[in-house]
């Protein structure tokens, strides 16, 4: 028990930093064969080290007697918890460093607070490799142990979402020219948690490659990961940033496709999607509202009753059922709203995110919200004006067929990546902005039978290029 007690606990300590401990064979496999004809020409530095294991490798490629002088002018390492320091100068000694040699540039600090300036004064140019802390706003906001963190997003940090981005920002603001960051990948992917950082900080660089790992390589964390090779422009500029991306997908599957991000998307990837959205954005949209929430529940109090599901209520797999008691309008409202969104791929294909039907996949009239709203539980639709549950139906199929259609074609990258798992597939979360778009691209308002019919046809022979022009007909109709 006492075991099991020390893990939790070092666990629940490494959550709180945001530390996720890098190992010497990602550095030689994916760094090295990056950095190898360079290594005389940088001071390597590592402001949040952990054990040493993203430069320290560094010194198995220099002669045994150039070594010693090779650290002193050339690696800086640093670490903000005192046991990770001494793992760092036993690992020195482990490359032939003395220890007193090593303690002079493996140091103590707390780098996110200030960067460390007297760096500028090094002999050779910086460049940073590092596995920074990463924290997501969000979890830092809901835990005590860690609301110490949310200073270091106000002021001139204001609006970012990460830890990450806080050590980013920094060696911005520092004029680091080159950098090597293994980040979670939804600094491609995310959209409010990445849009922000991303056009503040590609203004200033481009990324010169980009691995991506669909495949866990961290042993305490589900947080799927990239490394992004970044330098610094020598102008600052709002561009298209085109770049070698490598994907690595389970079984050791390599996929390599070029990159292209767009200031006009934010920056994120898959901007084909945002661009689809954006080119059939119809001129009268569906109007939508999310969430049956309890104030709806208290304002249209009547005498029919009508089944729900509990969405904060989720025990033994399956979400708890309840009777309300609401008036005719409501009553009515709920029943003529038969949509829902699932926002999170559950990782069987069943369960991917899309629309879906409540009476079918939960047995009751509506889904209710009977404490906070969470995005990645199941959101009851309600469309204004209301259509005919038949025309919501064919709404349901052209959601998911467009949806599933884009997965396809561009690997699902304009979703953020969600958790890791041992699913077949990465699992994503759908934005309810993306959502929203999305529905407002269906052209219900021009669609006669006939139309209907045909888009019905288009959808269940899954002719994605024919729907397209499709849409672009209706649209000028």
């Amino acid at each position: 028990m006492g075991n099991i007690r020390q893990v939790s606990k070092d666990n629940k300590r490494r959550r709180s930093l945001g530390v996720h401990l890098t190992s010497t064979e990602i550095f030689h496999k994916y760094i090295f064969p990056e950095i190898k004809e360079k290594l005389w020409e940088y001071t390597w530095i590592d402001l949040y080290a952990g054990e040493g294991n993203l430069i320290l490798p560094i010194l198995s490629q220099i002669l045994l007697e150039k070594r010693i002088q090779f650290f002193s002018d050339h690696i800086f390492i640093f670490d903000i918890q005192p046991e990770m320091i001494q793992k760092c100068i036993f690992n020195a000694e482990n490359y032939d460093i003395p220890p007193e040699v090593a303690k002079k540039n493996i140091r103590l600090r707390d780098n996110l607070e200030s960067f460390p300036t007297f760096l500028k004064a090094a002999q050779f140019p910086l460049f940073h490799i590092t596995n920074p802390p990463y924290l997501y706003l969000g979890y830092i906001r809901k835990h005590k142990e860690t609301q110490k963190y949310l200073d270091f997003f106000r002021g001139k940090n204001e609006g970012y979402q990460d830890l990450y981005q806080i050590a980013m920002i920094n060696d911005l603001r520092n004029e680091i020219g080159n950098l090597i960051y293994i980040i979670p990948s939804n600094f491609l992917y995310g959209a409010s948690v990445s849009n922000k950082f991303r056009r503040d900080f590609l203004k200033y660089y481009k990324i010169t490659k980009i691995k991506i790992f669909e495949t866990k390589i961290f042993e305490f964390t589900g947080t799927n990961i990239c490394i992004g090779f970044f330098k610094k422009k020598e102008v600052p500029k709002v561009e298209n940033l085109e770049f070698k991306g490598v994907k690595i997908k389970k079984n050791n599957k390599i996929i390599e496709k070029m990159y292209v991000l767009k200031p006009d998307n934010k920056y994120r990837a898959g901007f084909e999607f945002d661009d689809f959205l954006k080119k059939f954005h119809v001129q009268y949209p569906l109007k939508i509202k999310y969430y049956l929430m309890k104030g709806d529940i208290l304002e249209n109090e009547g005498d029919n009753e009508i089944k729900v599901i509990d969405a904060n209520n989720y025990q033994n797999n399956e979400y708890k059922k309840l009777n309300l008691n609401i008036n005719d309008k409501l009553k009515e409202k709920v029943e003529s709203n038969i949509l829902y969104i699932r926002t999170v791929d559950t990782g069987s294909y069943n369960g991917r995110v899309g629309l879906g039907f409540i009476t079918e996949d939960f047995k009751v009239k509506g889904i209710y919200v009977s404490g906070n709203t969470y995005r990645t539980h199941p959101i009851h639709i309600f469309l204004e004006p209301t259509i005919t549950q038949k025309d919501q139906k064919l709404l349901k199929n052209y959601f998911n067929f467009i949806l599933e259609s884009f997965r396809e074609k561009l690997d699902s990258e304009f979703l953020t990546t969600y958790k890791y798992s041992d699913a077949e597939y990465t699992r994503k979360y759908l934005g309810l902005t993306q959502a929203r778009s999305l529905i407002e691209t269906f052209p219900i308002i021009n669609m006669n039978s006939e139309s209907k019919a045909i888009l019905n046809y288009l959808i269940n022979n899954k002719k994605f290029d024919e729907l397209l022009l499709f849409l672009k007909k209706i649209k000028n109709f």
